[in-house]
């Protein structure tokens, strides 16, 4: 992807700015406090979903398991949209050891720093229309999301719904975002 963040998919393009957050002492520290509470869902979702649940009880295992694989860049990302840049819907998904969840941090004010910057979901459910929503973050708030598929109760069971996430057009300031994503990219 080039450094501007655009990454082109045949006529569609996204825009957005980011800058790697590295490993910082901060950054490192708010995932190590979230993996051992989100872990407990992401293990539930699987079991729900019939599948064996591969991550082990610290980030720092799971982590390690991750550059076994050759999944050795951290995945935390510090977002900055301008005037008029959006996120296409999309997955983060960079190997093949993915955790099925991720939090995005919001760190504008919306209606004082930026106006649109929606954070935006598609569901794909399982014989029925997609559903998309629109959630507009509170400055210093966190949203939990799934990084590939949620299980949705269907009328066999469970189910996997896929999910993409995106987020509309800024139509005026700035909006900056930090991403956490659980697993490493290849």
């Amino acid at each position: 992807m080039p450094r501007n963040g655009t990454r082109c998919r045949s006529t569609r393009c996204r825009k957005r700015r980011e800058v790697r957050a590295s490993r910082t002492e901060p950054v490192e520290r708010l995932k190590q406090a979230l993996y051992p509470r989100l872990l407990p869902i992401a293990r539930n979702w699987w079991a729900r979903l019939g599948r064996p649940a591969p991550w082990p009880d610290s980030l720092d295992e799971w982590l390690r398991m991750c550059h076994d694989a050759g999944q050795t860049k951290s995945t935390a990302i510090l977002l900055r949209y301008g005037e008029k840049d959006w996120d296409a819907l999309h997955r983060d998904l960079y190997g093949d050891l993915v955790f099925p969840l991720q939090v995005v941090i919001n760190l504008n004010e919306p209606g004082v720093d930026h106006t649109g910057g929606e954070f935006l979901l598609l569901e794909q459910r399982p014989r029925a229309q997609s559903r998309g929503t629109a959630t507009l973050l509170p400055h210093g708030h966190g949203y939990v999301f799934t990084t590939r598929d949620r299980p949705v109760r269907s009328a066999r069971g469970w189910s996997a719904a896929p999910v993409r996430h995106g987020v509309s057009a800024i139509r005026s300031g700035e909006r900056h975002t930090l991403a956490l994503v659980f697993h490493d990219a290849a």
